[in-house]
């Protein structure tokens, strides 16, 4: 029997048997590495492996000839040169995370339009202040920068709250969800900031979309406006968005990413006004309808690979996603 490694905490018991259930059918024998982590020095007997992003395990399995990562983000293990073979597949998990980042983006959106942090900081104080004025994402007008698989649920949902215009914004101008009213190219990006109240960034982390945000373009948006970021911190020119948050030039930004990542406790950061601070954690695996995402793709993407066909989350290593 061929040999494949599961090395993912997240997974639970009715998890761990239809891994095994597929993999029986596909001619695999897994082995599970659930409590203590699949190591370098035992990679080397595996033919598949699915388990965290790991440039160590991959570089140790000699005999690797498929590595799945259960995070959406691969940008880690993109190298070349870390694969014994260039033949290697390399997948991911993005189009698992939809659902449970879509929700954190509508609710960090909807904390700083309906002025919770300025709520939250006065019953701290036990003080009986007017909240400021409120907004809504009814009628608002949206920008999405990232229209695959997170940057659509949320549009869906944005939509079905009463959003009057959503935009997206990706590298072509191929068609999308019918949540998108519009959709521009990354090098348009410039012409829809000045009409965008609500600024949602889901990028992966690539050459193009580093620093996408930069200072000029952070000054391009409304003094009303708002930035939310899931995707990854290297898309923002940060002491730029900490400016103008503080100089409240715009109105607020709720970061999930960021640079650095753990955030030290004397980082600036942590004192920007109008700003929600959360620590990576709105695509973990803790909804179990992402987990069970999660893992019948990979269960679907073995059918494939032991069948010859392709691979449905086949990450292209030039690109990075």
């Amino acid at each position: 029997m061929r040999k494949l490694a599961v090395s993912a905490p997240f997974l639970k018991k009715e998890h761990c048997t239809q891994i095994t259930q597929t993999a029986q059918r596909c001619g695999f024998t897994p082995d599970f590495y659930i409590e203590t982590p699949l190591s370098p020095a035992q990679a080397a007997d595996y033919e598949v492996i699915y388990a965290e992003p790991s440039r160590e395990l991959i570089r140790a399995a000699t005999s690797l000839r498929w590595f799945c990562s259960c995070f959406a983000g691969v940008e880690a293990i993109t190298d070349e040169s870390l694969f014994h073979n260039a033949d290697v597949l390399l997948t991911n998990s993005a189009g698992a995370y939809g659902l449970t980042i879509a929700e954190h983006i509508t609710m960090v959106t909807l904390m700083l339009l309906r002025q919770m942090p300025t709520c939250m900081e006065d019953m701290r104080q036990r003080r009986w202040n007017k909240i400021p004025s409120m907004r809504s994402i009814y009628g608002s007008s949206i920008t999405v920068l990232g229209t695959g698989d997170i940057g659509t649920q949320f549009a869906r949902r944005a939509k079905a709250l009463g959003a009057a215009s959503i935009c997206g914004v990706r590298r072509s101008q191929k068609p999308c969800d019918s949540a998108f009213d519009r959709v521009y190219t990354n090098d348009q990006l410039d012409e829809v900031l000045p009409q965008t109240e609500i600024l949602v960034m889901a990028l992966p982390s690539t050459a193009e979309t580093t620093g996408i945000l930069s200072r000029e373009r952070i000054a391009l948006l409304p003094k009303n406006a708002i930035v939310i970021n899931v995707g990854r911190g290297t898309a923002i020119d940060q002491e730029a968005l900490m400016e103008a948050l503080n100089e409240e030039r715009i109105a607020g930004a709720a970061l999930d990413v960021m640079v650095p990542e753990p955030l030290p406790a004397d980082h600036p950061l942590w004192n920007t006004k109008n700003l929600l601070l959360t620590p990576h954690v709105s695509g973990q695996n803790s909804l179990p309808e992402t987990v069970a995402r999660n893992v019948d793709m990979f269960c679907r993407d073995l059918e494939n690979y032991a069948s010859g066909k392709p691979l449905a989350h086949l990450v292209d290593r030039r690109r990075g996603y």
